[in-house]
């Protein structure tokens, strides 16, 4: 089939470039690459193109948008509408929250930040005051244009229902961040290692790192030195990294192992005995996934996107994100064997919802590419 008969599915996420949102425009490209015939072009719109490896879809690097956000702002409103005028695509996707002023027959957003449902403290203000001032500016970018969207998606039904209620939307889709089918290519001749327990995120305010540091400490007092915490940070990254590797640096259990790469983290899954996740805001919270797909334990912050996360699933315990005290006897019970879990369940989704990726990108497409929907 001739190049220009091809439909065109334009995907932007110029700005992702390390953790959760990587891993979701990987995912988001593998899926539309399998979920979309031959007559479709896949053209990705991002800031380094050595951090794909997807020989059929065409990258168009944009460097520069992450030096400000008047650079941001510049390429979402001006530069993408003329590039939209150069490249006709058939669908618009764009993963990063923003719904840019471009010309296409059909326009989808997808928003994943977080940071206007979040109750911020005083505290908050000197570890990560730039992140605060988002959870205010996010409210106005969400509504800025969103009414041109054909479709908005949400990772999170209860998100669904605050953005109908903050921005008066009604076409609003849930879409759950996994693949079908997906597995993790698992590494071999690991060397298994009693009492581990991982949490892997990035050093933000809302991921609560804290909490498990004063439970590691509580419980050291217990058992001594008989398990280890490992901590996906150095403590140079951010004034909150800085803060907790002053206060907990000292505790020969936490283990601050920095960044990872992909296959680093595989292997910390299969060390770990369990994936404790207390962040205090998601609006998905990948390793919850991650931890599943190796059959881990999870021990979870009580909240709403973490039932949500968690979802059908017989090897998960939730606990106050607030109470280190209560975290650390539910570390002890697991170490002692002690821990009881309770298979844990989810209502259903309600229409319109997408269970994975490959759906998410059929329903993206619609009437463009109805015969190619899974």
């Amino acid at each position: 089939m001739a190049k220009d008969l091809k439909k065109r599915l334009v995907v932007s996420a110029v700005n992702f470039t390390e953790g959760g949102p990587l891993t979701a425009l990987r995912d988001c490209l593998s899926a539309a690459n399998s979920s979309l015939l031959d007559d479709w072009e896949i053209i990705a719109l991002v800031h380094d193109r050595r951090l794909f490896d997807i020989p059929r879809i065409r990258f168009i690097e944009f460097p520069r948008t992450k030096f400000s956000w008047l650079s941001r702002l510049y390429h979402e409103f001006w530069r993408f509408h003329a590039l939209s005028l150069e490249l006709k695509p058939n669908v618009w996707l764009s993963l990063h929250d923003i719904s840019p002023r471009v010309k296409a027959a059909r326009q989808v957003v997808y928003c994943h930040n977080p940071a206007p449902f979040y109750q911020a403290r005083l505290v908050d203000f000197w570890w990560e005051p730039r992140f605060i001032l988002f959870t205010l500016f996010y409210r106005y970018l969400y509504r800025f244009n969103i009414h041109a969207n054909d479709l908005v998606v949400v990772q999170q039904d209860w998100i669904r229902q605050e953005f109908k209620r903050m921005f008066n939307v009604r076409n609003v889709l849930v879409a759950h961040p996994i693949l079908a089918n997906q597995t993790l290519r698992k590494p071999s001749n690991f060397v298994k290692i009693s009492g581990v327990f991982l949490y892997p995120a990035l050093p933000r305010v809302f991921k609560n790192f804290e909490v498990l540091c004063d439970a590691a400490r509580l419980l050291r007092q217990r058992v001594g030195d008989v398990f280890e915490v490992r901590l996906t940070l150095l403590g140079d990254e951010s004034k909150y990294a800085a803060y907790i590797k002053s206060h907990y640096g000292d505790l020969p259990v936490i283990k601050f192992i920095g960044r990872q790469t992909a296959e680093q983290m595989m292997r910390h899954y299969q060390e770990a005995d369990a994936v404790v996740f207390p962040s205090r805001l998601e609006t998905w919270g990948l390793p919850i996934s991650e931890a599943q797909e190796f059959g881990k334990p999870i021990i979870v912050a009580d909240l709403p996107y973490a039932h949500e996360s968690v979802g059908c699933y017989e090897q998960a315990v939730f606990f106050n994100p607030l109470d280190s005290k209560q975290l650390a006897t539910i570390m002890l019970a697991y170490l002692q064997g002690e821990l009881k879990f309770e298979p844990h369940f989810h209502l259903p989704i309600s229409s319109p919802f997408a269970p994975n990726w490959e759906k998410l990108i059929g329903m993206v497409v619609g009437e463009a590419g109805r015969e190619n929907i899974l």
